[in-house]
């Protein structure tokens, strides 16, 4: 997961403003996620790790419902592309079912739980949230890319014509 996290900074990162913070912030969730996974420091309680994770995961899940989503919708009507709002309206819907996935492990896990943690339980969900956060962000990927090509190309375009 973290090799993927990198290779989408390099190739995306300093297109945008707004993509670069969210890449960012899909780093510093993986960072949390691997931490919680791994846990090798004993000085960190499991509950420490679970709420900087779930902390993480709801602001990378947040900034991309409650703006880069937008912005990549505003960006393909205003480059007239419609293979990229096929896109958007074909991979929104598996998007939103992860974001359930993980709002739905932020309840069950996050800073306001008071439950008594089943480490079996919570690994084996931590496992799939992982797997979920991977083709979360694979779909993303592709977004930013047809987006940004769409962009490109109107821009080039653009420049030529002046």
């Amino acid at each position: 997961m973290l090799e993927k996290c990198k290779t989408a900074q390099e190739r995306w990162g300093g297109v945008d403003k707004l993509i670069d913070r969210w890449l960012a912030e899909r780093q510093v969730l993986v960072d949390h996620y691997t931490a919680l996974r791994d846990r090798t420091d004993p000085a960190i309680s499991t509950r420490q790790y679970l709420n900087n994770f779930c902390s993480a995961l709801l602001d990378y899940v947040s900034a991309g419902h409650f703006s880069v989503y937008e912005q990549l919708v505003r960006g393909a009507e205003e480059a007239g592309d419609e293979r990229a709002l096929d896109l958007m309206a074909q991979v929104m819907p598996r998007i939103e079912t992860i974001t359930q996935f993980a709002v739905i492990f932020n309840d069950y896990y996050g800073a306001q739980n008071t439950r008594v943690l089943k480490e079996d339980v919570m690994h084996s969900r931590l496992l799939k949230m992982g797997g979920l956060l991977l083709e979360r962000f694979e779909l993303e990927d592709c977004l930013i890319e047809v987006l940004h090509n769409a962009y490109r190309s109107n821009h080039c375009v653009t420049e030529t014509m002046e």
